[in-house]
This record gives structure tokens, sequence and C-alpha cells, in this order.
């Protein structure tokens, strides 16, 4: 933990915008070196240009790889692109443009001027669904799309994610085909065609913010909130669902109020996250005491990150854990959504809390555990045979009134109008009924660790198999699983799953940053929790050493 996590940001911790936009233009990766590279981790590329890992020619190749990847798929229909608000995000979103075009793709990019022309990512979602709602699996008119975005990561960082006609992201057939493709241009080194940034200015153009903002009462029971007159803040910390949130207020007439300052590719007005950087996690506590200083007025205050796929629910109580949300989500709209498939299942991600098992459970539905990475959840949301899938990470998204996709990308927006709904049909806040919850099946202690490490090590944990482990025993309870597939859909979790009876750990590597993350879970104390911790990290330890 920084000395200074959850303080405010002072100006050393800022970046200076200019120095990173020229270094996207000026600084050429050398695709020899491992780190600058294409890489798909499982949010797309990310990078920075100081580091030559996000420069123009990385999106210039990868732009060109995609539109090659749609051909062969078929797809001659119109590709979305949108960006949130990080410096880098909108010189990638025009170089993308200029080489799309330049290949022959119809590109629809967004229609609205200032803070309405960033575009969340499950907005773009939201487009590209309604784009294809009515179209054959096969139907060539089909569309696609491209988000600009790292998501939370700090102000330094670009990121770039390929979202094909299913709306979500991508899976690592096609990521692994773009990220060679895209390989093979940088090592060429031939010059990709680009239109000329007056054809580029001339794109068609998309009204993202109205057809996401004019549908959302598909999903969210509106009425209910603009009846209870629930006091909602939220802060959109800078990103890119600004312009969302003031549109929601406005058009829908909810008694709404935006907090912050706006956009600020700096992110000066941040508190700094656990290792003192600054990071748009709303499901961090050290990040949401950004929030602290109004929370007196207001019932609910719910938090966005960069491109709003994220969400953080602050109450009287405090910041909820995600996991205590997603459980008090699900166990709500399970009641509350007559229409949806009886038969239809709950997903979950393997290293979200085991509380989200049990309610589950009681309402008679199938549990489907995958790994890390909302990916697994696309085709069930896509086709209506999983009504919720959410990750630990605070990460959601969940079916229409009638059963139908709303998005099938995470969905910070319609997660944090969710909490307002729950107020207001139940009279409760999501933590008092996360503690009713707690009283039906059990209070877990919960809590995850980062640690550093190195990209070796990040491999061979990556590459573990369940005969890796001999231990017998985890924090005095027999192990009674050791897991490096889901059990929901036999993939590879990319890491190690241990469980007992009362508690359970994961450890895995990220897919984004030089870190490994332990998860672990107890349902007997805090004090059993950090027995388990403990034993996680010793084991993972000789495992990796072995």
């Amino acid at each position: 933990m920084h000395e200074r996590a959850g303080a405010p940001a002072g100006a050393q911790d800022l970046i200076d915008v200019d120095e990173l936009l020229a270094a996207y233009f000026d600084v050429v990766p050398d695709p020899s070196v491992t780190a600058q590279r294409v890489v798909f981790g499982t949010s797309g590329h990310r990078g920075s240009a100081l580091s030559a890992s996000f420069n123009e020619a990385h999106i210039a190749a990868i732009s060109a790889a995609i539109a090659e990847y749609r051909a062969a798929q078929g797809i001659t229909g119109p590709l979305f692109i949108g960006a949130d608000t990080h410096a880098l995000s909108a010189p990638a979103q025009q170089t993308a443009i200029e080489v799309l075009l330049a290949a022959g793709v119809r590109v629809l990019a967004p229609a609205g001027e200032g803070d309405a022309a960033f575009v969340p990512t499950p907005a773009l979602s939201h487009a590209i669904l309604r784009h294809n709602r009515d179209l054959a699996a096969d139907d060539p008119a089909r569309a696609d799309g491209i988000v600009v975005t790292p998501s939370h990561n700090p102000p330094r960082d670009g990121g770039f994610k390929y979202n094909p006609p299913h709306g979500g992201p991508a899976d690592g057939d096609a990521t692994g085909w773009i990220a060679a493709r895209a390989n093979e241009l940088l090592e060429a080194g031939t010059e990709i065609p680009r239109a000329s940034a007056q054809a580029a200015e001339g794109v068609e153009r998309f009204d993202f913010l109205s057809a996401y903002v004019d549908t959302i009462g598909e999903a969210i029971d509106l009425e209910a909130i603009r009846t209870a007159k629930v006091p909602l803040a939220v802060h959109p910390l800078g990103g890119a669902s600004v312009a969302y949130w003031e549109a929601i207020r406005d058009r829908l007439d909810i008694d709404l109020t935006v907090l912050g300052p706006g956009v600020d590719p700096r992110w000066e007005f941040m508190h700094l996250d656990w290792d003192g950087k600054i990071r748009m996690d709303p499901s961090s506590a050290h990040v949401m005491s950004t929030v602290d200083a109004f929370r007196g007025p207001f019932a609910i205050i719910t938090g966005n990150d960069a491109d709003a796929d994220r969400h953080g629910i602050v109450t009287a109580d405090g910041l909820m854990n995600p996991n205590h949300y997603l459980a008090v989500a699900i166990d709500y709209l399970l009641a509350h959504r007559p229409d949806w498939s009886a038969q239809a299942g709950i997903g979950k991600t393997l290293v979200s809390s085991g509380i989200i098992d049990r309610v589950v459970a009681a309402h008679g539905r199938e549990l489907l555990e995958v790994p890390v990475g909302f990916k697994w959840f696309v085709p069930g949301l896509a086709d209506g045979s999983v009504v919720f899938g959410g990750e630990e990470s605070a990460g959601a998204s969940f079916l229409c009134f009638d059963g139908s996709a709303w998005s099938t990308d995470k969905d910070g927006i319609l997660l944090a109008l969710l909490a307002a709904e729950i107020l207001a049909v139940t009279g409760q806040s999501p933590s008092e009924r996360y503690r009713e919850l707690t009283e039906k099946f059990g209070e877990p202690a919960y809590a995850r660790i980062d640690a550093a490490a190195t990209p070796e090590q990040k491999a061979r944990l990556g590459a573990l198999a369940p005969q890796d482990v001999t231990d017998t025993e985890l924090a005095g309870d027999r192990i009674t699983a050791i897991l490096t597939e889901a059990p929901g859909n036999g993939a590879p979790i990319g890491g190690l799953k241990v469980q007992t009876e009362h508690a359970w750990f994961a450890a895995r590597p990220s897919g984004t940053e030089d870190v490994m993350k332990i998860y672990a879970e107890s349902f007997r104390g805090a004090d059993h929790l950090a027995e388990v911790q403990a034993a996680a990290q010793a084991l993972v330890g000789r495992v990796l050493e072995g």
C-alpha cells in the first residue's frame, strides 16, 4: 500500500499531456522487443506512448488487421467507433478512422460535440446490438465496433478494443488473429494506406447518446425512480459518461446530481489508488474517497470509470464491495423481472463471492461459473440463456425486461441506475439489502491482494496444472477442489483456484499490468480469511518455485 493511497493527487502525479501526445506520433515501436508488440489481454490492447507500447504505428496496424479480419468473416456492415476521455484515445480514434476508411470500411463515428463526443463502452455495445437484432447471424450487413479505451487505467495509458457483431468483447480466436496480423504489419514496416484528414472529417456520424439514453427504460424501471424521488448523485470520474448522465437527468426527469469537474485528461481532481497512481476505478475505496465530500444529502452516490463499463455504489454505509452489490442485484432482479426465462442462468466469474452461489441456488437458477473476462458471458447474454453476467471487478450487465439483450459488454451506467431502482422499489438501500442476505446465507469475508509479478512469474502462474499443487489442507481445512479450468464451461482460468468447505482462494496474472492478483474468501470470518491469504501466498510461492 502506497503511503499516499487515498490522498488527493498532486502536481507530481499529473501527466504532461503534450509530451504524451507527441510520443504517440513520434515514437516508433520496435516489434522485436516483446513489450512493444501488439498484445490483446482480457480487454484489448493496452499500453502507453511513453513506453512505445501504444503509438500511431500500433493503432494503424491493428486497424488494418481488423479491416482484414471483418472482411474474412464476411462482415460488410458499418463499424461503430467511439473513444473515452484518456488523452491518447482521440488521436488513436482518428488514426483508426483514417485506416478503416482507406480499407473501404463504412465507419460510424460519434455525432456529438464536446463531452457528448465521448462514447462509453456499453453505448457502443448497445448500438451494435440494435443494428444487428433483426439480422441473421450470417448476414453480411451485420455491424461490429471498436472502442478506444484503457478503461480504468492511469491517464498515461491508451487502449483499443474490438467488439464483433455480438456486441461484446472479442474472443481469443479473433484477438489472437488480429494481434498476430498487426505484428506482421509492424515487422514488415510497410506504410499502411490512410484516408486524408479531410476525408476522415466527413465520416458518417451516429448519435450514440440518444440511442442509449432514449431506450434505457427498456431495462430499468425509470417510473419507480421518478415516483420515489430517490436523491441520487453520480460522479463520472471524468469519464465518457459525463454527457450521458446529464442527458439521463434532463431527458428522463430523474432527480439526479452530476458531480465532479467534468472531463480532465490529467484527472487532477482524483484521489490516488492503492499504489499511489491515478486510476479511475470506482470499485476502489481509495479512488472513491474522491466522492466523500459529497455524501451528505444523497441516498446513493454512484461512480463510473473512464469508459463507464464499471460501477461503484456508495450508500450511507460507505462504498459497497462489488461482490456484495452483485449478490444484491441478482437477488433483486430475479424477483422483479417476471418475463425473464425461468430456465436462463446467472453468470459469475470464478473469483466472485460464494454468496452469489447461495443466492442463485435459493432462486432455483443455474450458475454459470467462468474464467475472468466478460467475453465468457457474451453468448448467453446475446441469446437470452444468461439473464445476468457479473465480474468481481464491478462489471456487469443484464437483459431488458422482455428478456432481450441490452448490452453484451459491461455496463456501469445500467448497474448504477439499478441501485436507484432497488431503493425506489424496496425502500432499502443496496447495502441494507446485503445485510439481509448475510443473515440468510452467512457473511463472507473477501479480499483481493495485488502483488508485483514479473512476466516470467505471470507466465508460470498461467500455465499451472492441478497436479502442481500437492497440499491437502488450506488454513486448517481439507482442500476439496483444485481448479485450473472453470466449472461452468471448462475453459482454462489462466491461474489456480483452491477450495475448501468454508473458504477458497484464486491466483491469476493480470492481463494488463505486471501484477499477480490473489483473491480469497472465508465464511468463517476475517481472522480465518487472513489465514487463508497467508496460506495462499505460501502455496503459490511454493508452486511457482517448483
